[in-house]
């Protein structure tokens, strides 16, 4: 019998951490995200915004590749680092476009 894939969550903290993959998988990934009053691309946009501007670059890398998933080019994503730049601060901005660059280039 195949074993159930495991989601990010779990494969990352799921021992260590078992209520926050919970609220991970099923109220962030389940619930927010599927809600219908935003699509998934604007949701990855916010997203991507939100992660630049508080320089949260483990979760960046993830969500540059979820986001392409999504419907967002790598123009757009690329764009929106660069707008961001000015009201994140540059070294966010830095670090943000140096992840998008591995992620883009591993097509």
């Amino acid at each position: 019998m195949n074993e159930p894939t495991q989601t990010r969550a779990q494969q990352l903290i799921g021992d260590f951490a078992p209520k926050l993959v919970d609220l991970t998988d099923n109220v962030l990934f389940g619930d927010v995200w599927e809600r219908s009053e935003l699509s998934p691309r604007d949701r990855s946009l916010i997203t991507v915004a939100s992660l630049v501007t508080s320089g949260s670059t483990d979760q960046l890398r993830g969500h540059l590749a979820r986001a392409r998933t999504n419907g967002l080019t790598e123009t757009e994503l690329k764009e929106a680092i660069i707008h961001l730049a000015f009201y994140a601060g540059w070294p966010k901005a830095m670090s943000a476009i140096t992840i998008a660059k591995e992620i883009f280039n591993t097509k």
